[in-house]
């Protein structure tokens, strides 16, 4: 209980952080699909129109994590990246509980708030609450998940537990995000993140193969961790951006930092 009370705050920025994640998926997906927006009408190739939603989303989760927010919570806003920090023993049970809990209902937050914002153009088939689908089957789909939240966690665990490279972790991870949209979206929609695809597909009534984006992200940075930990190697902390002077709630190795 003492946890729960004195770490409240992270709570509510995990939950705030991918609702900000989210409402900004909602208008940048607008802006660049929808009929009616005057910049989709100059988006001639599909490759354009997924460069540039990449490049919104890369600079949005960037400025997200190195966020004075981001830097308290950790800037996980992923279930699935908060579990393999616990399952690396980062994270206490309550504060893991909790902070996928808060991803969810955030992230669910988000859409609600730009749908209202945006009415029926958030709605319209082109943007369709920017759910994450891909367009060569559930296989591909799948796979491609597992692949690319492998490769995502794996680059997290690589470049944050280096202290020479560890400030950069934002950066890799937010250029990722953004290499991802460009070029794996067709095959699996580019989820890496149950609750960012939750959050879509409940106001679209959208359930097809929901299964393999409440799995898959999992799965795929679980198997990052367990590869990571076979190799010899240590986890520090389950922060994204370590050198700040923000607390930290987590089992963090890295001296000095201030703890809750």
């Amino acid at each position: 209980m003492r946890a729960a009370h004195s770490h409240w705050p992270e709570y509510l920025i995990e939950a705030a952080g991918l609702g900000m994640f989210m409402l900004s998926a909602c208008v940048f997906g607008t802006l660049l699909a929808h009929p009616m927006s005057p910049l989709a009408s100059h988006l001639a190739r599909p490759l354009t129109m997924r460069a540039l939603m990449g490049a919104a989303m890369g600079l949005t989760g960037l400025a997200l994590v190195l966020s004075p927010w981001g830097k308290r919570s950790g800037g996980h806003f992923n279930p699935a990246m908060t579990l393999t920090f616990y399952r690396l023993g980062k994270i206490a049970p309550r504060d893991a509980a909790a902070y996928v809990v808060a991803q969810f209902v955030g992230g669910a937050a988000g859409v609600l708030i730009a749908a209202a914002a945006l009415r029926s153009a958030l709605a319209h088939p082109t943007v369709r609450y920017v759910v994450t689908t891909g367009t060569y089957g559930r296989g591909v789909a799948f796979g491609a998940e597992l692949l690319i939240s492998f490769g995502l966690m794996t680059a997290v665990l690589v470049v944050s537990n280096a202290p020479a490279l560890n400030r950069f972790t934002p950066a890799v991870a937010a250029l990722l995000v953004a290499l991802y949209i460009t070029f794996e979206a067709p095959l699996s929609g580019m989820s890496m993140n149950p609750a960012r695809t939750l959050a879509s597909a409940l106001p679209a009534h959208f359930w097809d193969a929901l299964w393999i984006y409440l799995v898959a992200p999992p799965l795929g940075m679980l198997a990052a961790a367990e590869c990571y930990l076979r190799l010899g190697s240590h986890v520090l902390c389950a922060k994204l951006h370590h050198v700040n002077d923000q607390p930290c709630i987590f089992r963090c190795a890295f001296p000095g930092e201030r703890r809750l």
